[in-house]
């Protein structure tokens, strides 16, 4: 029912529109300027915020029940996936998932596909790091379309992977106590997305900097309160990622921009990708404690307070804001 309304509202809203210029603004999803850059894995492209017609067709195109999929890896299966279907049990059981391990799942972001960093890093670093239940959303469908439908995908998605999340766990007795979540960008939001669709029990999500454009003040956008523990790592702040914090614990490694070893914006979105990797492998990045987000940029942070970055562990109970420094080449840590 509530999909039936959606694709009425939609295709009211067109019928209503046919009287108007061709392609016309409806709606811009943030306040400031219509069009900003966003980055995506082939360098930063010059997005338009406000929706139009044609937009609104295209989001009505997927469907996410059908084009959201996803791929189980394990330490006995640690390069070739085993797919998954929401409701099919053979699949399941035929698969190498076990309930007494730990389950992750990584959701990358804007025109990503399977095979760019995001996914290929961090399926190493996990299974290097721990014996896990690796999962890998492939949502490249929805994610390859125009930034502002990429956007509606995006919502979509993440209450579609909270369902077969949902199922998961009652077919097999995982519980979301033994879970973490992992986004980058646009999937830094969908992570939370998938995590208030789950009832706020996720025992640690990491928000890797989340997406900015067309998020500032979106009401689907991350928050504290999307898992037990959340977490974000910001690196490219002011241009593709958020400036503010939106999770209990905020990093904000050498000030939220202009990474050590990177020339360009669309570096520094990615690198915390790498920071969030070695972290889970070898640790090291060890965050001061910051009384407020301009001690952050400004790099005066005086507390004696530190917390580890990243990692395979939540912090249940830690919040706050955290600086640090990391190296331009790996191992990116200074310990």
């Amino acid at each position: 029912m509530a999909a039936a309304l959606r694709v009425f509202s939609a295709l009211a809203i067109i019928a209503v529109s046919t009287a108007l210029p061709a392609d016309h603004e409806l709606l811009k999803v943030d306040p400031g300027p219509r069009y900003q850059y966003m980055s995506s894995p082939e360098g930063v492209e010059l997005v338009d915020l406000a929706w139009k017609p044609s937009d609104l067709l295209e989001t009505a195109r997927f469907d996410a029940e059908t084009q959201v999929f996803f791929h189980l890896f394990t330490r006995a299966n640690p390069t070739v996936s085993q797919p998954l279907l929401l409701g099919v049990q053979d699949i399941l059981d035929a698969s190498n998932f076990d309930a007494s391990k730990k389950t992750v799942v990584i959701v990358h972001g804007w025109r990503n596909t399977p095979l760019h960093d995001f996914n290929v890093y961090l399926v190493h670093a996990y299974l290097q790091a721990e014996d896990v239940n690796m999962i890998m959303v492939d949502w490249s469908i929805g994610a390859g379309a125009l930034y502002v439908v990429a956007m509606a995908n995006n919502i979509r998605t993440g209450e579609q992977v909270a369902k077969f999340v949902t199922w998961l766990n009652s077919a097999t007795g995982a519980s979301l106590d033994n879970y973490h979540m992992i986004g980058h960008s646009l999937g830094g939001h969908q992570v939370g997305i998938i995590g208030r669709n789950l009832g706020g029990e996720v025992a640690y999500i990491t928000a890797l900097d989340p997406a900015m454009p067309g998020w500032i003040v979106n009401p689907s956008g991350f928050k504290p309160t999307d898992g037990k523990y959340t977490e974000a790592i910001h690196t490219d702040l002011g241009f593709a990622g958020r400036v503010r914090p939106v999770a209990d614990v905020d990093f904000y490694p050498n000030q939220g921009f202009n990474m050590p070893g990177c020339e360009t914006k669309h570096c520094s979105h990615h690198k915390c990708i790498f920071y969030m990797a070695e972290s889970l492998m070898n640790g090291g990045f060890t965050g001061q404690r910051c009384d407020s987000l301009w001690q952050a940029l400004t790099r005066n942070c005086a507390s004696s307070d530190t917390l580890p970055m990243g990692g395979t562990t939540a912090k249940p109970g830690a919040t706050g804001i955290y600086y640090l420094t990391t190296n331009p080449l790996p191992p990116y840590s200074q310990g």
